[in-house]
């Protein structure tokens, strides 16, 4: 061994021969190899992100399911309002009134005004058999997307009331011999029996069936149908009742949900002079002088055009704190008559699932916001606007689910002696064509400002 080497194994530990030039040990500074990842653990996580992806693809598909759903509830709404309704569009529509995730801005103000058709009055309207086959089928697309529980028992008691009625329009695939022979005793057994007694004798009836006790086969086959359609005839008729009782009560309290505090009036073109009076209800604070008043009398005037709707989701103001100049003048809220233009996006989804018999629901196409600033202190100051996305959201990011769209606020700012106000409108690219009636515009005529907001086309 090398002299030295054996010297310094010998001193070791001796803090007496220390070399005083050589670092010094400190087991706090110690630097320790990082020790190689088990196998098993790397499978382990391996097999964690596997199953995330997975995960992530069934929530996927839920969306999608989701989203498709949505659009054929929009659908059916949009084929009744029309008067072209498949029956399977009536029976949709009477769910409107129980759905809890439905968009108060999906519906119109005449929907409320839609007589509902009983269920099983629909079904048994129709007289032939390939009526009931698309029916059937159209139910199957309904029951297959449907996750709501009680919606899922709606359409499996029309699937049942479908089969009954294929079943007495084409006898050559049953034997009618014991309902000829016992109709009216079967109809005596079932006439007074609850939806409790109908589940109890159903499961006497599969008891019987299955035992090996000798038995009129035909009669109890016959039997277990009947209570079968009576249940879903019972069923059919709860949920009807509970959607007929929410609409008197939509009714009774003038025909408008109340789950947000802004909404969006969309009537038709011969109410638009109603909607326009019910949108301009003074508020609290609102500017009443007779320069705005005749401002928005004449802006009203114009009415709007079959693709426009009146806009009224107005929202807070964030921050909500008074303007500095609010001690020398009178805030007031100033008054507004708004449009916001919708129409057919015919995308490639849209033209391979519709067409213009059946077209997609229309969507916003562009906003057209006219405020009235008749007395502005500082008239050589223009108006102006300014875009907020809530929750840390960046321009072109979107943080909306499957099949729908982001949305920000829009708040404009005047001065003095008008407050700041906000609109809540969708998120997408503006269009700054200079095609007409379309692009964006922005104009100030000393009294009002006039910007149109195109949403671009996606």
């Amino acid at each position: 061994m090398d002299p030295g080497r054996r010297a310094m194994l010998a001193n070791q530990g001796s803090s007496s021969h220390r070399d005083v030039t050589a670092p010094r040990a400190d087991a706090n500074t110690r630097v320790t190899k990082a020790t190689r990842p088990d196998a098993h653990a790397k499978a382990a996580q391996n097999a964690a992100r596997y199953l995330s992806s997975d995960e992530q693809s069934r929530q996927f598909v839920a969306d999608e399911d989701k989203f498709v759903l949505k659009q054929s509830k929009k659908k059916a709404d949009i084929r009744v309002r029309e008067g072209r309704a498949k029956p399977v569009d009536h029976l949709a529509f009477g769910l409107r009134y129980l759905d809890p995730d439905r968009d108060v801005f999906d519906d119109n103000d005449v929907d409320i005004d839609i007589e509902l058709n009983a269920p099983a009055t629909v079904v048994e309207a129709l007289g032939t058999a390939a009526q009931l086959v698309e029916l059937d089928s159209d139910i199957g697309s309904y029951l297959t997307l449907e996750t709501d529980a009680t919606n899922k028992q709606y359409w499996e008691a029309l699937r049942t009331l479908c089969e009954d009625q294929k079943s007495k329009l084409d006898p050559s695939g049953r034997d009618d011999r014991a309902l000829r022979v016992v109709a009216e005793n079967i109809d005596k057994i079932l006439s007074s029996k609850t939806y409790e007694q109908l589940e109890t004798l159903e499961s006497h009836i599969k008891a019987k069936l299955r035992g090996s006790e000798l038995i009129d086969t035909d009669y109890w086959e016959q039997l277990m149908r009947e209570v079968l359609v009576r249940k879903a005839k019972a069923t059919l008729d709860r949920i009807f009742q509970i959607a007929s009782e929410a609409r008197e009560k939509l009714l009774k309290d003038g025909g408008r949900r109340k789950p947000l505090e802004t909404s969006v009036s969309r009537p038709n073109a011969p109410s638009s002079v109603a909607a326009a009076d019910a949108a301009a209800t003074p508020v609290e604070n609102e500017d009443v002088s007779q320069a705005t008043k005749a401002l928005y009398d004449r802006e009203a005037a114009r009415g709007i055009s079959d693709n426009e709707e009146i806009f009224t989701a107005e929202e807070a103001v964030p921050g909500g704190a008074k303007p500095q100049w609010a001690t020398e003048y009178r805030a007031r809220k100033p008054r507004y008559f708004n449009r916001v233009q919708m129409g057919y996006e015919w995308n490639k989804y849209n033209q391979t699932h519709y067409d213009h018999e059946a077209p997609p629901p229309k969507v916003v196409q562009g906003y057209k916001f006219n405020i009235f600033y008749p007395d502005l202190i500082d008239t050589m100051k223009t108006p102006t606007y300014k875009i907020i996305r809530e929750n840390g959201r960046k321009r072109g990011e979107s943080f909306a689910a499957a099949g729908e769209e982001d949305t920000c606020l829009i708040r404009f700012i005047a001065g003095p002696p008008y407050e700041d106000i906000a609109f809540r409108i969708v998120d997408r690219e503006w269009d700054y064509s200079a095609k007409k009636e379309r692009g964006f515009k922005s104009s100030f005529d000393k009294v009002s400002g006039e910007p149109y907001w195109p949403a671009g086309e996606s």
